[in-house]
């Protein structure tokens, strides 16, 4: 059996998807990529689970008819609160990103003691403190909602954001956590700010990617079940980048090229209907 290039859809409530896209690009590089960015509608964390799971499943539904054959769910929201939701109204494999995150941190901690930080939302909803307690390691969730802010206004190694920076993982590493060996990103905007987040996390801290571990498990996955080829032409075509969002398309391409680290060019508005 030959093998042709799978198509790969990455749904997110925004743009920090994109960082789940760049990781995504970078070990599977022969993908066709279709990304849902749900920029009308976000953020995701004030809206019901019924809310978000209606709104995850329409948008898996359009990267569907437009030829996905596997969704990653790069939305740690959307995975935290809507993933079984979305694996059911879906017909093709479904990937979330907290589990990966959760496996990757459970096996880089040596004292099985793990610091997540993410939005309000994803730590209101507790999927990585339940994940990890799978995997019997402790965890502590901290939620930092001005980092997203920050990142989006392009402030990533701005003073004020490494201060609050600071702020953050000073007290979540406080208070009987001083030895946690471990520091999830658990937004996938927070893989912009790695760098400085390296520099005011304790020195013996491992610094766990999301947007990383997601985008192993899908490699690791169609190293497992490949995509049948069908067409020998198909084969010799590049492979494609294409981009859906549901507000401002130059908006999408001037933050896009941000998180990308290159211009994006193919954007089309769609609209999801209720």
């Amino acid at each position: 059996m030959t093998t042709r290039r799978p198509t790969i859809g990455v749904f997110d409530s925004g743009f920090g998807g994109l960082t789940v896209l760049k990781e995504l690009v970078s070990l599977i590089p022969n993908a066709d990529y279709l990304y849902f960015g749900d920029t009308a509608r976000l953020p995701y964390g004030s809206k019901s689970a019924d809310t978000v799971a209606r709104y995850a499943v329409s948008a898996a539904h359009l990267l569907e008819e437009r030829g996905a054959e596997l969704l990653v769910i790069a939305c740690n929201t959307a995975t935290a609160l809507a993933l079984d939701k979305i694996v059911a109204g879906s017909h093709v494999p479904v990937i979330g990103v907290v589990e990966p995150g959760a496996n990757r941190a459970s096996a880089c901690s040596t004292v099985h003691k793990v610091v997540v930080i993410a939005t309000e939302a994803t730590v209101s909803s507790h999927a990585y403190l339940k994940a990890l307690e799978a995997r019997a390691v402790e965890a502590r969730e901290k939620a930092c909602p001005l980092l997203v802010p920050l990142v989006e206004e392009g402030w990533i190694e701005h003073p004020v954001t490494e201060q609050v920076a600071r702020i953050y993982l000073g007290e979540a590493f406080a208070d009987g956590f001083q030895s946690a060996d471990v520091l999830v990103l658990g937004c996938t905007h927070y893989p912009l700010l790695k760098p400085l987040l390296h520099r005011v996390a304790p020195p013996h801290v491992t610094i766990v990617d999301s947007a990383e571990s997601t985008a192993r498990v899908v490699a690791e996955r169609l190293s497992i079940e490949p995509v049948a080829s069908s067409s020998a032409e198909e084969r010799r075509t590049l492979p494609r980048h294409r981009f859906f969002a549901t507000d401002s398309v130059e908006k999408f391409r001037r933050l896009g090229a941000m998180f990308m680290g290159h211009s994006v060019d193919d954007v089309q508005h769609v609209d999801l209907k209720e």
